[in-house]
């Protein structure tokens, strides 16, 4: 495929940009009680086009969903809801720490479908497992957290924070016509920050890993900020800890040597948004200095098995994982994608050294174990290439500063940095295409980009002080293969702004879902502060978009409430369910700041009361079904 050139990009997007409005009888028609999304058999993309849905508008502090006309949202699960057997939520937050470890986490992220049983493709019936990123520390406690309340913060507090985070496994069936979560079930489980895990692979029981409590450095107590995911071939489920260097404090009184202490901080160590160290200390890095080195992985969860202790890959590297996207090579070798999500940094691709054999089971999960990492370097004339984290290879040696594998892999980001990678505006999800041979990088954003000493813009991120973002398309006929192709697919923002969006307008893509029909769903996170305001007005609420990854026309799809984040969806095998995830509703953004509304654990809806609309409630991030009302396949 021939590659265009930036410019030629942009003319050929705005001449074909089209302007899709909804009327103000079809908003309120949208606006009505809805309850879940749809899917179906591949379809002629071409043709017939893949979107049928009616577009809808911008939503501006609306403090509800809204979906096209056609279409039904309802709330599904909840923060507080229970996964199996457990207490129900108590809207002024007095549920313990002991509740809260039966009950749904909170700020839904990922997710992903499983079928029941194991291997079939029942559209009916199966375990929806998701991840539970971090915590409103303004929400969880009746009286707040370590900041609000710090007399009165204590242990169970600090339990009850490691409880909200992590993952939960439900199982959803559908039962005349309608889904429901089954409770009890013998599947729903709570995997926190304190769940036993086993640590795999080339990391596994190396100096890095050793601790107090773990001498042998082979196994960690939990996950945490599991950002988004990934679904093995096999039928497991990939929880990502993007953010971990924010649980860490007091790295300043460490013991340590200047070359330790610089590279935390090339992964921003040392300052905590929680308090946890004041009662468990593996959070206190003068104390514990290596727990650190055990986040920042990727932990495979087998939801069939709800005994079963989730596993640390290492060889998939140690960094601010956003998701995982999962490809095979033509010889059926598993091929990992993943970024990096912070500014400046790096995409990633894992290669096993052997292949899957097509069958079900989480004994596949070796093939994680035993495989090459490599970080992408992207040039100017559209081509890329792909840079082995190996040690002992280029750069990656004793002389630079690595003493083996298992420190290139915990210090993945200093050894891209010497192999020299592409610093990208904040690499988010990757979704591979069915059909296209083609895997798509969301980049939010990057507002230092060409400011400073830092790196200007170049080919693949075109926009100093990039403050809409952008979405990469990596080409590849063969995963396997070290060399490819890549283009801008689009550029966020107003044609004013420099955009390339043909259709609805978008700022700050983030979470990606490719359908089976070749959909590329797009959802945004503009900052929770930000939204409704300034440079971000125009875009309202966080939205989620469909778009056309042949042609690149997108419509609008849902809007969200107030302060909120849409993040995560995933859709039943027959394509006529749809989950989307609502994360953090209430953040305030600085447009209602300016009207005196704060959030405060004594006014918890200052800014929204979504989802229950409860007169003493909170609001509460949850995950939405969405449906056709006639039945239908998701976004026909």
């Amino acid at each position: 495929m021939k590659k265009l050139t930036f410019q030629q990009l942009l003319q050929a997007r705005l001449s074909r940009r089209q302007s899709l409005q909804l009327g103000l009888g079809a908003l309120m028609t949208s606006m009505l009680p809805m309850p879940a999304l749809a899917r179906t058999a591949l379809a002629d993309s071409v043709s017939k086009g893949l979107l049928g849905f009616q577009s809808i508008p911008v939503s501006h502090l609306l403090d509800d969903i809204v979906v096209p006309p056609g279409y039904q949202a309802e709330v599904f699960f909840r923060w507080g809801d229970p996964v199996s057997d457990g207490p129900e939520f108590q809207m002024d937050a007095s549920n313990s720490a002991a509740d809260q470890a039966l009950q749904a986490g909170m700020h839904h992220d990922g997710m992903d479908f499983y079928p029941l049983p194991r291997g079939s493709n029942n559209s009916d019936h199966g375990l929806l497992v998701m991840n539970h990123e971090y915590l409103d520390l303004q929400l969880i406690h009746t009286d707040g957290s370590h900041m609000d309340s710090p007399v009165s913060y204590n242990a169970d507090k600090v339990r009850k924070e490691q409880q909200a985070h992590g993952v939960s496994v439900i199982e959803v069936k559908k039962i005349d016509g309608h889904w429901q979560i089954q409770r009890p079930s013998i599947y729903g489980r709570r995997i926190t920050a304190t769940t036993p895990m086993q640590i795999s692979g080339p990391a596994a029981g190396s100096d890095w890993m050793k601790t107090a409590a773990d001498p042998q450095g082979f196994r960690v107590l939990g996950t945490l900020n599991n950002c988004a995911h990934g679904k093995t071939p096999w039928g497991t489920y990939l929880a990502c800890e993007e953010n971990f260097n924010g649980y860490f404090a007091n790295a300043e009184h460490a013991e340590v040597s200047s070359v330790q202490r610089q590279r935390w901080q090339r992964y921003h160590l040392g300052r905590s948004y929680y308090g946890w160290q004041q009662f468990d200390f593996r959070f206190d890095m003068a104390k514990e200095p290596n727990e650190v080195n055990r986040f920042g992985w990727m932990a495979e969860i087998d939801p069939y098995q709800p005994d079963s202790m989730p596993i640390k890959r290492t060889a998939l590297g140690r960094f601010a994982h956003e998701n995982a996207a999962f490809r095979l090579t033509r010889d059926q070798r598993v091929v990992v994608y993943s970024g990096d999500d912070a500014r400046f940094e790096y995409i990633y691709k894992y290669v096993s050294h052997e292949a899957w054999d097509g069958t079900q089971g989480s004994h596949h999960g070796h093939l994680l174990d035993n495989g090459v990492l490599y970080v992408a370097q992207l040039h100017e004339d559209g081509s890329g290439q792909w840079l082995p984290l190996v040690w002992g290879q280029g750069p990656l040696n004793a002389d630079n500063g690595f003493a083996d594998q298992a420190d290139v892999l915990v210090h993945a980001r200093l050894a891209a940095d010497a192999l020299g990678a592409t610093p990208m505006d904040r690499p988010e999800w990757i979704a591979s295409h069915p059909e296209l041979d083609s895997v798509f990088v969301s980049l939010t954003n990057n507002v230092q980009r060409g400011s400073g000493d830092n790196v200007s813009a170049d080919a693949a991120n075109p926009r100093n002080h990039n403050l809409y973002g952008h979405i990469v398309r990596i080409d590849e006929a063969d995963p396997a293969a070290l060399n490819f192709g890549w283009e801008v697919f689009a550029l966020a923002g107003s044609e004013e702004d420099g955009g390339t969006i043909d259709g609805d307008i978008y700022a700050c893509p983030d979470g990606m879902l490719i359908d089976d029909r070749g959909v590329l769903w797009v959802q945004t996170d503009i900052a929770d502060r930000q939204l409704n305001s300034g440079d971000y007005a125009k875009f309202g609420n966080n939205q989620m978009l469909a778009v056309d990854a042949r042609t690149g026309e997108t419509r609008r799809f849902l809007t969200g409430p107030v302060g909120c984040e849409i993040t995560g969806a995933v859709m039943a095998p027959d394509m006529k369910a749809l989950w989307v995830n609502i994360q953090h509703p209430g953040s305030v953004p600085d447009v209602l700041r300016a009207q005196g509304m704060e959030k405060s654990p004594q006014n918890p809806r200052a800014a929204s009361n979504w989802p229950d609309h409860h007169p003493q409630g909170r609001p509460r991030s949850a995950t939405v079904l969405v449906t056709k009302h006639d039945g239908g396949v998701i976004g026909t």
